[in-house]
Order: structure tokens, then C-alpha cells, then sequence
């Protein structure tokens, strides 16, 4: 039903997928920008989470940009996507800017969500990011919901559901997935599987050999992709966006990723090695593969690849800089955004009473 790669926790060479040699150099440049601007973004906050500077829960996404980034390229305008409390580096890559990502995580008025969602509850309506969400697994449900509007409304957009290993042992997930194939959902249900859910290694949490053939029970189709490979990411989310927008229902697409920090910032990740981490981070990194095939190909020097890398920089800090002084929410604010101001559907002009 689907191909099953060598999972990236196994040292490998790097090496294109098929078809990499098509890839237009402007293209792969623009993989490189976007992965590294979430990697630096997510450095900084880490950094403003140790200063204080923000408060609450705060997981970080450095190890896993392949997956949204390569799953964005595969996107078009008007699609959708939702995700778990992991979520900056999906904000990012789904076009949010990166002061306003950074003024919610402190807490500031510039916030997307004025400064009162933080980490886990922004959303973005223009980009059609539909949060960030806290209770594990809560997102799937909802991301169906989101697809089966567009169903309804005879459109050929798509929904990206993204959770993670830890998620996908929640019994609301396959609840989802049944009527999400009963009903021809163009849902994508993506598989963040970075091995250690909360801090549970796969090996003692999930009987199962791999997590994208539960699907088979409801017969959604599914493969599991090397989600440290940008380019292997985005052809197996065209494929996947494809099975969606020809209204064949859902599809599972189970990444093999890595995150090279803990759960959270207070998570000291003590269930795995630090040579274990480094390991991937010295052969497995998605950004130094992309980075390796610019240089490779003649497509960047290594003093372009250095004012992308100052430029990435230069935003972040800015971002860093527009949320300290950025003020924080007024008071007043907590009268607002509780309940909604438009009424999704009108009832008929001609309703007799």
C-alpha cells in the first residue's frame, strides 16, 4: 500500500530523491530560507523563553522544518491547516510574520492573537491556520470539520492535519479517520512521528510497525516518508494532495522526523542520549541536506548561503526587538474575542414563522 523508508534515527548518506535534478535552483534556495528561518526563529525563542521572556509551556520545532516547509510547497491558496501545540514553525512556513508570531509568544498586544493565545492558541484567518491547540489529539476532529466545509462547499481545497506519534494513540483520532473516509474527506492527515511522543520512545509506547497503516481498518490509503528530506516530503504531499482534490477522501502521510530538543522547554529529554541527538544533527539534518545540494549543484557559493543565514538573522532579531517593545495587552481586552462577530450562514429570507 505504501513504501516504508529507512527511518532517519539510522545513519544514511544524503542523497536527492528521484527527480531532484529538477528541481529549479530558485526553488530549493527558497526550502533552504524557509527551514532555516524556522530553525533561527525557534533559537531565539528558546532564548527569550530562558530570559523570561516568555511565560507558559513553549516546543520548539528545530529538527522537523522538512515536514511543514516540503508539505507547503505541495499547497496551493485556499488550503488549510491545523496542528498541535508545536506550532511556530507551521505559522511561519504558511506565510505568518515573524513579529507577530514572536509578539504572541511574549504575551504583547503585536500578537496575532493580541498577545492572549501565546504558543499554543494563534491563528492567522488570512493564512487559513486554524491554530495551534493544546489538548493532544484535539486538532484531528477539528481538521475534519475544516475539510468537510470545503466538501460542502464544492471546492477542491484541501485540509492539512497535523499531529504527532504521541497523538496518534488517541481514540478520537480513528473516530476521525472513519468518518473522514465514510464522508470522502479531502483531509491530509499528517504524522509528525519524531519517535518520543511526550518522552516515550516508540519502541515501548505503539505495538504497531508503523502508524500511517492504521488507516488500512478504514481503508485510507497512507506511506511513511523521510521527513528529514525536504524534497521527498513535497513529492509525497503532491501525491497525497492529488488523492484529496480528485475527491478519492483522505490520505495519511506518516513523516519520519526528529526533534533535537525536549517535549517542551522544561523537558530535560533525559530518555535518550546527547550522542544519540548529535548523531542527527551531524548526518540526518534537513537543513545542511538542502544546503549540501546548493553547493553540489553550483546553486549557491558559500558566501550566498552566509547573507541568507544574516538575513534570516536580521529578521529574527527584529522580531525579537518589535515584541519587547511591542506593550502588553489592555486590560479591556479581556472583554473582546469571546463571542464571534460574523454569523457563518444566513438563514432564508423567506422563512415563515
Amino acid at each position: 500500500m505504501a513504501r516504508k523508508p529507512t527511518e532517519p534515527a539510522q545513519a544514511q548518506e544524503h542523497a536527492a530523491p528521484a527527480g531532484a535534478s529538477n528541481i529549479a535552483p530558485d526553488e530549493l534556495l527558497q526550502y533552504y530560507r524557509d527551514m532555516l528561518l524556522i530553525r533561527r526563529f525557534e533559537e531565539k525563542a528558546g532564548q527569550l523563553y530562558g530570559m523570561g521572556l516568555i511565560g507558559g509551556f513553549c516546543h520548539l520545532y528545530i529538527g522537523q522544518e522538512a515536514v511543514v516547509v516540503g508539505l507547503e510547497a505541495a499547497a496551493k491558496e485556499g488550503d488549510k491547516r491545523i496542528t498541535s501545540y508545536r506550532d511556530h514553525g507551521h505559522m511561519l512556513a504558511c506565510g505568518m510574520e515573524a513579529r507577530g508570531v514572536m509578539a504572541e509568544l511574549t504575551g504583547r498586544a503585536g500578537g496575532y492573537s493580541k498577545g492572549k493565545g501565546g504558543s499554543m492558541h494563534m491563528f492567522s484567518k488570512e493564512k487559513h491556520f486554524y491554530g495551534g491547540h493544546g489538548i493532544v489529539g484535539a486538532q484531528v476532529p477539528l481538521g475534519a470539520g475544516l475539510a468537510f466545509s470545503d466538501k460542502y462547499k464544492g471546492n477542491d481545497n484541501v485540509t492539512f492535519v497535523y499531529f504527532g506519534d504521541g497523538a496518534s494513540n488517541q481514540g478520537q483520532v480513528y473516530e476521525t479517520y472513519n468518518m473522514a473516509e465514510l464522508w470522502d474527506l479531502p483531509v491530509i492527515f499528517v504524522i509528525e512521528n519524531n519517535q518520543y511522543a511526550m518522552g516515550t520512545s516508540m519502541k515501548r509506547s505503539t505495538k504497531s510497525a508503523s502508524l500511517y497503516g492504521r488507516g488500512e481498518a478504514f481503508g485510507i490509503p497512507g506511506e511513511q516518508v523521510d521527513g528529514m528530506d525536504v524534497l521527498a516530503v513535497k513529492a509525497a504531499g503532491e501525491k497525497a494532495v492529488a488523492h484529496c482534490r480528485a475527491g478519492k477522501g483522505p490520505y495519511i502521510l506518516e513523516m519520519m522526523t526528529y526533534r533535537y530538543r525536549g517535549h517542551s522547554m522544561s523537558d530535560p529529554a533525559k530518555y535518550r542520549t546527547r550522542e544519540e541527538v548529535q548523531k542527527m544533527r551531524d548526518e540526518r539534518d534537513a537543513i545542511e541536506h538542502v544546503r549540501q545540494l546548493l553547493l553540489t549543484g553550483s546553486h549557491a557559493s558559500e558566501d550566498d548561503l552566509k547573507a541568507i543565514d544574516k538575513e534570516i538573522k536580521d529578521i529574527v532579531n527584529d522580531a525579537a526587538d518589535f515584541a519587547r517593545e511591542s506593550p502588553e495587552p489592555a486590560e479591556s481586552e479581556l472583554w473582546t474575542d469571546i463571542y464571534a462577530d460574523e454569523v457563518p450562514q444566513k438563514a432564508p429570507a423567506d422563512v415563515n414563522v
